[in-house]
Order: C-alpha cells, then sequence, then structure tokens
C-alpha cells in the first residue's frame, strides 16, 4: 500500500497542474482518470491516459525540474497524495549514487516524452507530395536521392540504399529559389529496404529532423506552399 497523506476530488476538466509549474508532489489515481497533456505550437497534444492505480507527477519529485506535462481530471476523478514525509525519508537512505541513477532515469522518461510529443505532432502534420533534390553520405560514399513527400518536421528520401534505423546522419536539401542547399541533421524514423512489387511503394526512408534552424523550417514552410 501507498502511504497516502491526503485525498483530493476533481471534477472533469479540471486541471491538477500545469505545464512548466513548479511542484514535486507524487500523486496515486483512486478512481476516475487523468490526462496528461503538452501544449505546442499553440496546440494540445495528449501523451497519456492514466487509469486507476497509476501514479503520477513522480518526474517532478525526482528531477526537481518543472513539470513536463499538464494533468487534468477526466470525469470526477479522486487522486491520492503520496506523503512526502515518506518519501523523504526513504529517498534519502539511499546511496548517492543510487539517487543519481534514479535522477538519471527521471531525466531520460523526460526525454522520452519529448519524443512521444514530437512524434505526435509530426503525424499530425500531413506531408506534401514533392520532389527536392537532396544529398546525404553513408559510410562508403555521397548518395544523390529525391525527396518524395516532405512537411517541416520530416521527409521521405526515396533511395535504394537507406541507412539503418535510428541512425543520424546530415542532409542537404536544396529548395526551388536558393542557390544553397539546406544543411539538417536528421533521424532515421524508419526505412523501406525491399518490396515484393515493384509498383508499390519506393525503397527509402522517413527521416525526421532533428537539428534545422527557424529560418531553415520556415524556407521549407514556404516552399511546401509554394510561396518561393
Amino acid at each position: 500500500m501507498l502511504p497516502i497523506s491526503g485525498h483530493e476530488t476533481y471534477e472533469d476538466g479540471k486541471v491538477i497542474y500545469e505545464e512548466n509549474s513548479h511542484g514535486d508532489w507524487i500523486y496515486v489515481i483512486e478512481y476516475g482518470q487523468v490526462e496528461l497533456s503538452r501544449i505546442v505550437e499553440g496546440q494540445k497534444v495528449v501523451v497519456q491516459l492514466l487509469e486507476a492505480g497509476d501514479v503520477f507527477g513522480a518526474l517532478g519529485y525526482l528531477s526537481r525540474e518543472p513539470r513536463e506535462t499538464t494533468a487534468q481530471a477526466v470525469g470526477k476523478t479522486e487522486v491520492g497524495v503520496i506523503d512526502r514525509m515518506f518519501i523523504d525519508e526513504d529517498f534519502n537512505k539511499l546511496s548517492g549514487r543510487f539517487r543519481t541513477i534514479l535522477k538519471a532515469v527521471a531525466l531520460e522518461s523526460a526525454r522520452m516524452i519529448e519524443m512521444l510529443v514530437e512524434e505526435k505532432v509530426r503525424r499530425r502534420k500531413p506531408r506534401t507530395p514533392l520532389s527536392f533534390s537532396l544529398t546525404f553520405r553513408n559510410q562508403k560514399s555521397l548518395i544523390k536521392a529525391t525527396s518524395r513527400d516532405v512537411n517541416g518536421l520530416g521527409v521521405f528520401i526515396k533511395t535504394d540504399k537507406p541507412l539503418e534505423k535510428g541512425a543520424h546522419f546530415n542532409l542537404k536539401l536544396l529548395l526551388p529559389g536558393y542557390s544553397e542547399p539546406l544543411r539538417l541533421g536528421c533521424e532515421v524514423a524508419w526505412r523501406r529496404s525491399q518490396t515484393h512489387d515493384p509498383k508499390g511503394a519506393p525503397l527509402g526512408m522517413g527521416v525526421k529532423f532533428i537539428q534545422i534552424t527557424e529560418e531553415d523550417r520556415r524556407r521549407m514552410e514556404k516552399a511546401i506552399d509554394g510561396k518561393v
């Protein structure tokens, strides 16, 4: 049993805590649901929907960083507030090394939330079927290829030499109307290295931009909108 020091009841839609607020209370859902969300580019992105028995808010306690998400009740919800004195007492009994490990795990969890939110936002934005000239390098040579579709967050590269999933690489992408290519840091999200249907989906890889300046992103969006 978790040591509960108090109980709080929230009506549907009531915010328990907000993104970027400071606080390190840890909660357990006794009944109802809690939605964790982020605001990205002015729009709400749902990260996770928690059920009775789930614990949330631990990242704030372990990392001492601002809250990563907004926690909001879905339907009438009751949460138990876990006793801070109990947590502090047990946490302080741990060795310094183990506390460091737990804090590292908390920061890694925060990074995973960032990646999840990024992926959800990426999937919201439709890709436009545009063909841009681009080059990238594998372990052996410089490869020339073309884009098949693109948005401000990523691109599908049509190539019979796709890199491995998770690979990081630098991409040069030439937009129409510009003499110098964009230089983008990318990560391979998925790859298609073979197909049994020659008239089906082309070989290549879907990549996301992990290093792109705001100016380059604006240029990309103008090209997609046909405003170059």
